[in-house]
């Protein structure tokens, strides 16, 4: 619900959602018109299918759990790399990257600070230097740190740059004339 939707917009439709879908099991036996209704509000209205796909398939294959593994994941319409990585980061405690807007726009700063961000080579140049820097462990809050610094700091235009702990090692922080 979060992927290019504000916090603010999503909560309480986040809390509709979990008292009607509270299982995958739930959600795989409703019906598509009703998983639909109540995302309409958020925007991106594949992403409601593809959630009820993957939970009637979850439940099919799986027993009613979603797999841990990044290939049974991947093969899921509607769950990508980054996807696949917070899942598995985030659900299952494991060691996995994840490259988000926020989290690209982190590193580029940070590391990178030239070059076209849309280029296929910076986005797997984002993917590497996000997986070298994973640590062995709580890379949950690792992530979730990446990601909220990038969603209240690090922001598009106008970063807060005085604010930031990356400031000095920041290959943008002078470029962007912080104080």
């Amino acid at each position: 619900m979060l992927q290019q939707t504000q916090v603010d917009r999503v909560i309480p439709k986040y809390h509709e959602w979990l008292d009607r879908y509270p299982s995958l099991d739930a959600l795989a036996a409703a019906r598509e018109k009703d998983v639909t209704r109540i995302w309409r509000p958020l925007g991106y209205n594949i992403r409601p299918r593809r959630l009820h796909a993957i939970a009637r398939e979850s439940v099919a294959r799986y027993g009613s759990r979603l797999p841990s593994d990044e290939d049974a994941l991947l093969a899921f319409k509607g769950i990508g790399a980054y996807t696949a990585g917070a899942i598995r980061s985030f659900a299952f405690g494991q060691r996995a990257a994840i490259v988000d807007t926020n989290v690209a726009r982190i590193l580029f700063r940070i590391f990178v600070n030239r070059g076209d961000t849309k280029a296929h080579a910076m986005r797997k140049h984002m993917w590497t230097l996000s997986e070298t820097l994973l640590p062995r462990k709580r890379v949950f809050d690792f992530n979730q740190a990446l990601m909220d610094l990038g969603a209240t700091v690090c922001i598009a235009r106008k970063p807060r740059c005085s604010a930031c702990p990356m400031a000095g090692m920041c290959r943008s922080y002078p470029a962007a004339g912080a104080v």
